[in-house]
């Protein structure tokens, strides 16, 4: 029997942060406390507001969309009070490195013998691949990736008809989704899906497909998520997805505590009783506090700085891996704006590290004034990274290209994005090991690289956590 009195602290304001405070509230904990280093709560989930005319808009710089899969941010939704029904349609078109409009997957413009063939082989192998993913890879679509190197499944069901509930099983097949994901789809015969499976993978920053285990792909972009996107029935939220783990975190009994970093961790030895001291630093210094348990939702490479990583932590920890991931906000000159999002399939490779692969367009009736977000990586794994700064340049000369010249950057960052680890560690069972610790020294970890970079996955590895560890 779990003590529901317990002092908890969970490290982290974010998606992760937040649903773990959520999850533990309904499940009858109320003596915890966040601690959030930064002024504001949703991590990448930042949905600052801008002034266009005479009315405030908010935008999006993280998080942007969800589908009817996104069961786990719903649950947090209805704790907050948060309604995805009022949010701004998505809308796309594409174009290629020069700028020009192009039509890849309308058989009727530019039309050739060639590219029929061509798409009529992609619709093939779609069909292909969703059978394979329901019979030779079944147990693929539940979250996170417990015992995948395994050949095992076991977690929450991701699916429509079957959410958050408990599955688990055996299929050796499922130790193919360690390959990267180009291997993988060469392995099935469904090379073709690739250029489907891109532009929500890639162009979101979430890496290239020769470096990515085809697991991180495929549980993010299941098969029914993947179809949701391409026919663009998707959530998005009018206050932004920031509005989601804000609106859940003013109904906590405890709020998180921003503008407080966690400093250092100091545990009581494996096997000793005590309390694990946490020091907390904000604007009025520093201070140490008790807890009984600790939630780690912030990015575990970093736990190793500040706090007591014994050699099994620090030899995972020091494993993962990320995307460096840069994007802005921007106004362009009178009537130049775009009208509509647009996806440069061109920059999708490797090679073109630092050109625009995306940029957003969030309100249709602000039409050709609207701020937009523009985005590109600047890292690929056996690659040499471009500079920062060159890729700023190279996304505003891209964004000329298609007609838009930026007039001003109104914001612009680089985020830690997408933590993951690579194919060869996840085949080695990465996940395995970081499972076999959780609860050592009362101490428990969640965030991305639980399950997957995007929110749903983050949230849905919260509840799996405080399920499994907190719950009786």
């Amino acid at each position: 029997m779990n003590d529901r009195n317990e002092r908890i602290c969970i490290i982290g304001g974010g998606p992760s942060g937040i649903s773990a405070a959520v999850y533990l509230q309904l499940r009858g904990y109320t003596n915890y406390e966040i601690y959030e280093k930064l002024d504001k709560i949703g991590g990448k989930c930042h949905s600052p507001k801008i002034k266009v005319g005479n009315e405030e808009r908010t935008f999006e710089t993280g998080a942007i969309m969800g589908a009817l899969t996104y069961h786990a941010v719903h649950e947090i939704e209805q704790f907050g009070g948060t309604d995805h029904e009022d949010g701004p349609a998505m809308r796309r078109m594409y174009r290629n490195a020069a700028g020009e409009e192009i039509f890849p997957f309308d058989p009727k413009k530019d039309f050739s013998i060639k590219k029929t063939k061509e798409l009529l082989e992609i619709k093939s192998q779609m069909k292909k691949l969703t059978e394979l993913m329901k019979t030779k890879y079944k147990g693929y679509d539940v979250y996170g990736h417990r015992g995948v190197a395994q050949g095992r499944y076991d977690g929450l069901s991701k699916e429509v008809s079957n959410h958050l509930t408990e599955l688990r099983g055996v299929n050796p097949n499922l130790k193919d989704l360690c390959l990267p994901f180009n291997e993988f789809c060469k392995l099935n015969g469904v090379d073709l899906v690739q250029r489907l499976w891109i532009a929500p993978f890639t162009s979101f920053g979430y890496g290239f497909f020769d470096e990515i285990p085809a697991a991180y792909v495929m549980k993010y972009l299941d098969v029914t998520t993947a179809i949701e996107f391409f026919s663009m029935r998707l959530w998005t939220w009018k206050d932004g997805t920031q509005s989601i783990y804000e609106n859940a975190n003013k109904r906590l009994v405890h709020p998180a505590h921003l503008n407080t970093e966690v400093v250092k961790i100091v545990r009581p030895a494996e096997g000793e009783k005590g309390k694990i001291k946490v020091t907390v630093k904000d604007a009025e210094g520093e201070r140490t506090e008790e807890f009984d348990k600790l939630i780690v939702t912030t990015p575990l490479d970093k736990f190793i700085d500040y706090a007591d990583a014994r050699e099994d932590e620090k030899e995972l920890f020091s494993k993962i891996i990320h995307e460096k991931y840069v994007d802005f906000i921007a106004t362009f000159a009178q009537n130049t704006s775009p009208t509509i999002s647009g996806y440069i399939f061109d920059n999708m490779e490797y090679t073109r590290l630092g050109h625009t692969m995306v940029y957003y367009q969030r309100w249709e009736d602000l039409k050709d004034n609207c701020p937009c977000t523009v985005y590109a990586l600047r890292n690929h794994q056996g690659s040499s990274d471009v500079s920062y700064d060159y890729t700023i340049n190279t996304m505003s000369d891209d964004m000329a290209k298609c007609g838009f010249p930026v007039k001003e950057k109104l914001f612009e960052q680089e985020v830690y994005y997408f933590p993951h680890v690579s194919a060869k560690d996840y085949a080695d069972g990465w996940y395995d090991k970081l499972d076999a610790i959780e609860g050592k020294q009362n101490t428990y970890y969640a965030g991305e690289v639980l399950g997957f970079g995007d929110m749903e996955d983050s949230v849905a590895a919260s509840r799996d956590l405080i399920d499994r560890y907190f719950a009786d």
